[in-house]
Order: structure tokens, then C-alpha cells, then sequence
């Protein structure tokens, strides 16, 4: 099992037979995903599996390799953490999100970053909050929403809808005011995301990238060349908020904390996704900590000056070389007062 991202082993445990793994999956697994594995149709099988009793989640993935039938399972809090405790840089940014009527914010990062937890926790607040119409497309339904001051539909991409962009188009005749699209895998898909976002919608998504700048990227790419400023041109109207995020291991052996990259669209920013200068990227969300924005090295060297994480740790996960200049600056500051 995997605790606090390190493999570990079951103490005493013994490998399991092909017929002991196919009695704990398939009573998992519902009917029409159960025929479809055993009948040979599919190699493999994303779903979830709620252990009600237990007020727990699971997030699944079986598949085949060399040995056969193979399962992972991902446990998923049946509680959704309060927003404020997520670990945001400061509560304006997460605050500015959950007040936004509009537009598109995308959470980015590997996978087990906690994207989902995090969006789960702002839309919980905007529950209990607002009074607006939720839906959710998801693949599958990770935590389970109860519609409080909002009304909420969750659906779930193989058992109420066919794909992300299927769902999609059907939400937006739904008379939603948020929707939430569990990633954006494909063209058709963003391409619907970002109209929804531009016609009065706020859309909430996830994307696997390392940072705010190549979600921006990938979203273009998702496009033919020929297409690529026409993109820009409606991201940097419809982009409200990119989040790049990581889970790092705390200094204190207390679990993880996060760090965050915090992109915010200004009116310079737009600019720069407009005319496709993503280079400058970078150096806007650098300079601009009094809108909201932040690099992921900025969040680092905070969190490392704070004795939350280690200096190998901010050094190590860090996506900017600029990380040892800062961190060499901070420690001077220090030796200084010192």
C-alpha cells in the first residue's frame, strides 16, 4: 500500500491468487462493468465503490499485466475538508474563487495532488453558501455531495452519461449556474468548457500538468494549429483561476502539506495569453503577489521558511531553477538578523 506517497509493505502478508483477487474485485464492481471485464470486452475499468457503513469512498482501477487481473484503490475521505483548511496561501485567493459568477478555473497538477479535494472543499463552501445549480460530470463520482443552500446533480461519466462531453452538453440545458468536468481529456470537451465559462457559467475542471503555465499551454494544444489564436483569444476572456499544485511531505512526519502556483487573469495576463507570449507567464505570476498570483517557488520558500517542509523538499520539488537563489536570499535575510 501506498501511505503518505511510500510504498509499504502488509505486514505478513502473503500473495494473493488469481480466484482470491477475482473475490474481493468483483463484488465491487457493478453488474454491467462486471460483464464487460469478465466477458473480455474491456482490459480495464475506472469506477468507485462506497462503503457507506464506513462513510468512505474508493476510487478504482483494475486492469491486466503479466500476471493478470490487477486492481488499485484509491480511499477517498467521506468528509470534505473545509476550504480554509486546504492549505491555500491566503484565504483572498480561495475566497475571490467561491464569489466568481463566471468563467474557468482549472485545477492542474500530477496525479494524487489532491486536485479533486480541492475542488470538492470550494464547492462544498459554495453549498452551503450560494443559492445556485450544481452539476457535476465525473469518471467516477469521488465525493458525494448533499445539496444544502445549492441544488446539486452529480453524474457519472459510463452509468448516467456516455462521456464528459456528452454530459456536457446535455448540463448546459440543465439551467446550471456551476458546472464542475472532472478533466478536460479531450477538444471537444474543452471546447464546450470554455463556452460555457464565456456564456455566463462557472466551470470548474482538472488538468495533469506541472505548473499554470502548461495548463495554459495544453488546453491549446487540445486544438489544430491553425486554431491556436482564436484559443488564446477566448482563454484569456474565459480563464478566471489555474491552480498548480503538489502534496509534499512535512517536515514534522505529520502527513502532507500543499504548495500552489496561483495564476489570476488581469488584464496584463490576458494580454500575454492573447498574444501567446506564455514565456512571460512566469515572471507576471512573480511580480503580481498583490493580485493574488504566486509561483510555485514563492510558495515553497514560504512554506520552508515557516519549518513546515525541508529545504531538500522545496529544493526537490520545485519546478524553476530560481528555487536556490530565493532560498539563498531567505537564509541570508536570516543570518542577518541572527
Amino acid at each position: 500500500y501506498r501511505y503518505d506517497d511510500d510504498i509499504e509493505s502488509v505486514p505478513g502478508g502473503e500473495p494473493l491468487t488469481q480466484e482470491q483477487i477475482e473475490g474481493l474485485i468483483f463484488p465491487l464492481l457493478s453488474e454491467k462493468n462486471r460483464m464487460l471485464l469478465q466477458g473480455g470486452e474491456v482490459k480495464d475499468v475506472d469506477c468507485g465503490f462506497s462503503w457507506v457503513e464506513k462513510g468512505a469512498n474508493f476510487r478504482i482501477n483494475l486492469f491486466h499485466d503479466r500476471d493478470g487481473l490487477a486492481m488499485v484503490m484509491r480511499l477517498l475521505s467521506g468528509h470534505i475538508p473545509n476550504v480554509s483548511e486546504i492549505g491555500f496561501p491566503n484565504d483572498q485567493v480561495w475566497e475571490d474563487i467561491v464569489d466568481m459568477k463566471q468563467g474557468l478555473c482549472v485545477i492542474t497538477g500530477v496525479t494524487g495532488s489532491g486536485k479533486s479535494t480541492t475542488i470538492a472543499s470550494l464547492i462544498e463552501y459554495i453549498n452551503r453558501h450560494r443559492k445556485v445549480r450544481i452539476i457535476t460530470l465525473e469518471d467516477p463520482i469521488e465525493y458525494v455531495f448533499e445539496s444544502k443552500e445549492s441544488m446539486i446533480s452529480q453524474r457519472e461519466v459510463g452509468n448516467d452519461v456516455d462521456s464528459f462531453s456528452h454530459g456536457l452538453r446535455s448540463a448546459l440545458r440543465e439551467n446550471p449556474d456551476i458546472i464542475f468536468i472532472g478533466e478536460m481529456r479531450d477538444q471537444e470537451t474543452a471546447g464546450m468548457a470554455l463556452t460555457a465559462a464565456e456564456t455566463g457559467h462557472l466551470v470548474f475542471s482538472t488538468l495533469h500538468t506541472r505548473d499554470t503555465r502548461g495548463a495554459i499551454s495544453r488546453i491549446i494544444d487540445m486544438f489544430p494549429e491553425g486554431q491556436a489564436k482564436g484559443l488564446a483569444l477566448q482563454l484569456s476572456f474565459s480563464i478566471g483561476a489555474i491552480i498548480s499544485q503538489k502534496l509534499i511531505a512535512r517536515e514534522d512526519g505529520q502527513g502532507r502539506c500543499v504548495a500552489m502556483e496561483i495564476l489570476r487573469n488581469t488584464s496584463g495576463l490576458g494580454n500575454v495569453i492573447r498574444t501567446m507570449n506564455l514565456a512571460q507567464v512566469y515572471s507576471m505570476l512573480e511580480t503580481q503577489k498583490k493580485a493574488g498570483m504566486q509561483t510555485m517557488e514563492q510558495h515553497l520558500v514560504d512554506l520552508y521558511a515557516a519549518g513546515i517542509i525541508s529545504r531538500d523538499n522545496a529544493q526537490n520539488y520545485a519546478n524553476d531553477h530560481s528555487i536556490l537563489d530565493q532560498l539563498k536570499e531567505y537564509e541570508e535575510e536570516e543570518e542577518e538578523e541572527y
